[in-house]
């Protein structure tokens, strides 16, 4: 039998548009196919409605969608490829009246018609995933029964988080059944998998050892299929793959964007490879970077955005998230703005413009001496004073996200956001300054990851993936004065950031254990942090989660992103 995986990216809510893709991708695949068509087509979950779709699946009028566009696709299929199914993300309304009132569930579209024939039976409730609000769980087995070339096929069906039942591959293991345990005295001669699961450092190698271990366990191929794109702050990588009951992947799709490919259950021919993903430095820093390329360019593309800005201050945080947003949109779409104070150095203003040159995108100067001179005169009075300290520091930043945000309110553009991950976790940054934007592209990398995919970008091993995404080939991208500078606001004379905080090569391994694992203040000091660092550390932390709660959304690329997994109350103790 020939199975298609079609590793589409959809646009949440787009019910129609959605069934379109669906039906062209199916349609190209005929046409690149020689001899026989696939008899079978898989894709993601919900892939008619775009993962996640949230609140939308509370609208009656997308459920009313959602039928029109199932009959979409059993007329196109009708038409075109009559001897062709597909195996399609859908929601299937319960029979009665309780909450929730939908099911997470797969249907098969044929020529003949469309019917239900999966349902999720573990549902995700933690960090961005919210099932349980939306779907109730099933509570038993999926298979289908499907004739391909005069042979009855029992094929296994699963939803995502259903292969997620390794204890020991996986950090948290959901309270439920078993969905591959149950799937073993029913002798499935392939499991489906369609997943809709957001990228992750580590996720790629763990996705095919769960397949591995469900290939092991059921004595039979198992086909993932993955959604890709960029929903919001999720980013999904796609990675497709089929495994077959040896562990060994038969057929691999390519990460971060869409493609379709056919496996043949008796074609052995293409050289396997193992189940294993090359965990390389070099391999894990270019699929981070290309997630966030991806990210941003989705978000733009689908909210509507066709141009983006940013303030560019020759420091390294704004120079990555210039060379992101050039990969992403190109660089003819991408301004800068360079809006020197009295304080920034003549060696930052040089680099800002140099990096804009080497990038190719546009720049505009906007000094704002004179603008913190007024705003010190009208203040004075109030106060009874000039503005000092923290307050005339924060007044330059927010001169100038205001003007930032002006500029891109009148030219339409996408304001990104450069703040880091540390900077947000201890505070260090301004509401309604430099956390202006509409998407904050590096908010779930520590100061130290800005620093090694920067590094990388300027090394040989991202020629390939620069070259890939249309970016300058120069050695040197990024550039040894922005690499080398010490790391600096720049809000009054000779400031560094460590004057305000430790060292990062300190501060971030102590904020990973207090964000990613939890860490107790105790625990930490345990770990191995300094406890005079811990104390003010977790203060400085707790302090700032109202400056998290209106921070712009962050493209989520580690286990514990702020945003809508990072659910702190702000008045706590």
């Amino acid at each position: 039998m020939r199975i298609a995986l079609a590793q589409t990216n959809p646009l949440v809510g787009d019910l129609s548009g959605n069934a379109k893709r669906l039906l062209e991708a199916c349609l190209k695949l005929s046409h690149q196919a020689q001899g026989t068509p696939p008899a079978l087509v898989v894709s993601p979950e919900l892939s008619l409605w775009g993962y996640p779709p949230r609140d939308l699946l509370l609208s009656p009028e997308h459920l009313q969608q959602q039928n029109e566009a199932l009959n979409l696709l059993q007329q196109g299929l009708s038409h075109a490829l009559p001897q062709t199914a597909l195996l399609v993300g859908v929601v299937e309304p319960a029979p009665d009246q309780q909450h929730p009132r939908l099911f997470n569930a797969a249907a098969l579209v044929e020529a003949k018609g469309w019917r239900v024939v999966a349902r999720k039976q573990l549902l995700p409730t933690y960090d961005v995933f919210d099932e349980s609000r939306y779907f109730r769980p099933a509570n038993q087995p999926s298979v289908l029964s499907f004739e391909a070339e005069g042979q009855d096929w029992r094929l296994g069906l699963t939803i995502c988080e259903d292969l997620w039942v390794e204890d020991a591959l996986q950090a948290q293991r959901l309270v439920g059944p078993d969905p591959i345990a149950n799937l073993i005295p029913e002798k499935v001669d392939v499991l489906l998998n369609l997943s809709a699961s957001p990228f992750g450092r580590t996720k790629a190698s763990i996705r095919h050892q769960l397949a591995a271990r469900a290939a092991n366990r059921l004595n039979c191929p198992v086909i993932y299929v993955n959604q890709v794109g960029g929903n919001d702050e999720l980013v999904f990588d796609g990675g497709s793959f089929v495994m077959a009951a040896t562990g060994e992947v038969e057929l691999q799709l390519p990460t971060c964007r869409e493609a379709i490919a056919c496996w043949d259950s008796t074609d052995r021919s293409a050289a396997a490879t193992a189940g294993t993903m090359d965990s390389s430095e070099s391999t894990d820093l270019e699929r981070l970077f290309q997630a966030l390329v991806l990210g941003v360019r989705d978000y733009a593309d689908k909210c509507g955005f066709h141009r983006a800005l940013l303030g560019l201050s020759g420091g390294i945080d704004s120079a990555l998230v210039a060379v992101i947003a050039a990969a992403a949109l190109g660089a003819d779409r991408v301004q800068a703005l360079l809006m020197p104070s009295p304080w920034s150095s003549i060696g930052s203003i040089d680099d800002a413009e140099a990096l804009a040159k080497r990038l190719g995108i546009s720049t505009t100067t906007v000094p704002i001496q004179d603008l913190m001179q007024g705003f010190e005169a009208t203040l004075t009075p109030a106060l009874d004073q000039a503005p000092s300290g923290v307050t005339a520091e924060n007044l330059q930043s927010r001169i100038r996200g205001t003007l930032l945000m002006a500029v891109a309110n009148q030219q339409g553009q996408l304001l990104l956001s450069t703040g880091n991950k540390s900077e947000l976790a201890v505070g260090y940054c301004t509401l309604y300054g430099d956390m202006n934007g509409g998407l904050a592209v590096i908010g779930d990398l520590y100061k130290s990851t800005v620093f090694s995919l920067c590094r990388w970008l300027d090394s040989p091993d991202a020629m390939a993936c620069r070259k890939e995404l249309g970016l300058p080939e120069h050695n040197n991208l990024i550039g040894p004065e922005i690499l080398n500078k010490p790391p600096s606001a720049e809000l009054r004379p000779d400031q560094q950031d460590s004057d305000s905080l430790p060292d990062y090569a300190t501060l971030d391994p102590l904020l990973n254990d207090l964000i990613e694992k939890h860490s107790s203040g105790a625990q930490l000091i345990a770990a191995g942090h300094h406890p005079a660092d811990v104390k003010r550390i977790e203060q400085l932390f707790r302090r700032a989660e109202f400056k998290r709660r209106q921070a712009p959304p962050v493209l989520k690329v580690s286990r514990q992103a702020f945003g809508t997994g990072w659910r702190l109350p702000i008045a706590a103790r």
